[in-house]
């Protein structure tokens, strides 16, 4: 496989969830707007829930979804380096995957800062840098179990 073709291979779903998270950051999916759908989702389902339980509610939801969005592009971007950097030190893959989530935090965050309907905190920033350190703590764990399995194999195999 030409090495070009197999760097966009490993590299576009990275690029296509950064493209995820800044649209995710749009007046769309402001608090409002999130709330006004949840809301009353949540009203159907708990008919007695309290003002201040969907707001409670809504707010942790908010927060897991910057979690779980920086934790799978987190995923994404150890993947790639894997794939595309042979390195001795594995846990360079790590340093490398939590810098870009920082900056990708940061200017998100920073991009926000421009949207009228949006608030921009580096409180959020915290929460986008969790879910990165989830998501390498995940891969680097992966990472090892398979380098274990595949010693065993190999030991197997000798035998």
């Amino acid at each position: 496989m030409n090495n070009t073709v197999r760097i966009v291979k490993n590299w576009l779903p990275d690029i296509l969830w950064i493209c995820c998270i800044y649209f995710l950051s749009t007046r769309s999916f402001s608090a409002d707007n999130t709330y006004r759908i949840l809301a009353p989702v949540l009203r159907f389902f708990m008919p007695h829930i309290s003002a201040a339980e969907i707001f409670t509610i809504h707010f942790l939801v908010r927060k897991a979804a910057h979690v779980t969005e920086y934790c799978v592009g987190s995923f994404l971007l150890f993947h790639s380096f894997r794939k595309t950097m042979r390195l001795e030190r594995p846990w360079l893959w790590v340093l490398y995957s939590l810098v870009i989530i920082l900056v990708i935090a940061a200017t998100d965050e920073y991009h926000q800062s421009f949207v009228a309907s949006r608030t921009s905190s580096i409180i959020d920033v915290g929460y986008d840098l969790l879910g990165g350190l989830l998501g390498q703590g995940v891969c680097m764990m992966l990472y090892k179990l398979q380098g274990s399995r595949k010693k065993e194999s190999d030991i197997h195999q000798d035998c």
